[in-house]
């Protein structure tokens, strides 16, 4: 596997070092495929992250949201002690995936149905910071004097 080193890009730049922060927890967290899970966007400002937690309950897992990270956390108890396998092929191990969520987007929903944990995000802009129309107003000409009327 290549390890992709960013400390030039630190010396480099100024200010770009939550980016390059980003980039680097980015390509660590793409090394690890466990749980698989899929991004879906749903709507223009509405997504959904997927994740395949098959035999976890839900109060086995745990879903943070904190400066912009979502952290989901799977701890999986032990009840090994009556069962004896002849083959084990389910991972049903410890797991913690973590997602950089861009500024404003939001946690609205969290399911867990067929072994897959939905957790449904959405993007909500201030009233500041959308887009609002301007009116034009017209002024009256400038020759014309108060009471008069135009020709």
């Amino acid at each position: 596997m290549r390890t992709l080193d960013f400390s030039p890009l630190y010396r480099s730049v100024v200010g770009f070092d939550r980016l390059a922060s980003l980039l680097e927890t980015a390509s660590a967290d793409a090394a690890a495929g466990y749980p698989p899970y899929n991004i879906e966007r749903t709507d223009e400002n509405a997504y959904r992250v997927e994740i395949a937690v098959a035999g976890f309950r839900p109060d086995e897992l745990n879903i943070e949201v904190k400066e912009n990270l979502l952290t989901v956390q799977g701890r999986k108890t032990a009840n090994d002690d009556q069962r004896r396998f002849l083959h084990r092929g389910l991972a049903e191990r410890n797991f913690e995936r973590r997602f950089q969520l861009a500024d404003y987007v939001v946690v609205t929903e969290a399911k867990l149905a067929d072994g897959l944990l939905s957790i449904s995000l959405k993007r909500e802009l201030p009233e500041a910071l959308k887009p609002r129309r301007v009116e034009i107003s017209t002024a009256a000409p400038a020759n014309l004097i108060e009471g008069e009327k135009a020709a």
